[in-house]
């Protein structure tokens, strides 16, 4: 297990060395929520490395990452812990036919923690080798506000209640990471128990810098034009504008191709890599795409 950070210049480091390339004012951010021990909510567009950043700091401490992905009609008792239904049934029935059915016994050997299969946010309150797990709460807009409500109250005391077993409260809290893609408004209520930051697009120079440690094999003329398309594309009028994940998975695909540079019929072809609507392929397809890669180059090429 790797010591938290105990400055911002280390958490910066920290994150680097598994690769995630992040501005200070989030490396901030991340620092005072491991130093405080309270929740981190990020949002921003899909793709610009909200999720990665759960992962890199799970990797960068030697913690264990347990994941709650959000969906519409999550309840809390998906998110906590369910009985295995099947393995109840089979005591229950060997009990009969042994003769041994007492129900008294019987109730308390079923509903015990021989037949509870934990769910996320239980396991994250339970102790974990090497520390408390990090807990990523990923795209929680996804869900609705019951499920919020139940959420504020346990990230409030860092504890969740099983009706046959009691209160389970974590003896060291986890990290937690909140993930929002803001398809819907988070309720006041859980942002004030959070630290708070607004995930946006890179600058060139950064995504620069993003590529090349998650994609280091790329050569830099390619890299510099990959990167400038993708920023000049998100200026475009798109239904999705591509994010930080799809420029790498971009840039991957064009190095199995052998791709030395860019053209228009590179472009054409492999644009399912960072355009995921067929309206904003065919949008971009053809001239489009020759006059944005002339523009790109002519930028470029500016001292």
């Amino acid at each position: 297990m790797t010591t938290l950070p105990t400055s911002i210049d280390e958490t910066v480091a920290l994150l680097e060395a598994q690769n995630y390339v992040c501005s200070r004012a989030l490396a901030t951010v991340v620092f005072l929520s491991l130093k405080l021990g309270r929740p981190v909510f990020l949002e921003g567009e899909a793709g610009v490395g909200k999720t990665e950043i759960a992962k890199a700091i799970a990797a960068a401490l030697g913690r264990r990452l347990i994941r709650l992905q959000c969906y519409e009609g999550l309840d809390a008792s998906s998110a906590v812990y369910e009985w295995n239904f099947a393995a109840q049934m089979v005591a229950i029935r060997t009990a009969e036919a042994d003769g041994s059915a007492d129900k008294e016994v019987l109730q308390r050997e079923l509903f015990s923690d021989d037949y509870l299969i934990a769910r996320p946010l239980l396991e994250a309150m339970q102790p974990q080798n090497g520390g408390p797990p990090v807990l990523l709460i990923d795209e929680l807009d996804r869900t609705d506000e019951p499920f919020e409500a139940f959420l504020l109250e346990a990230l409030s005391d860092f504890q969740v209640t099983i009706p046959e077993l009691g209160t389970i409260k974590a003896a060291e809290p986890p990290i937690v990471i909140l993930t929002s893609n803001r398809t819907r408004e988070v309720h006041d209520a859980l942002k004030r128990r959070c630290l708070y930051h607004w995930v946006d697009y890179p600058n060139f120079e950064r995504e620069m810098e993003i590529l090349q440690a998650r994609v280091p094999e790329a050569q830099e003329v390619l890299s510099r034009e990959i990167v400038a398309f993708v920023q000049k594309l998100r200026t475009e009028d798109l239904f999705k504008k591509p994010g930080v994940a799809e420029t790498i998975d971009w840039a991957k695909c064009l190095l199995a191709l052998d791709v030395m540079t860019m053209s228009p019929e590179v472009i054409a072809d492999t644009l399912g890599a960072i355009l995921k609507y067929q309206d904003d392929i065919q949008k971009i397809q053809g001239s489009e795409a020759k006059k944005l890669l002339d523009e790109v180059r002519a930028e470029l090429a500016e001292p």
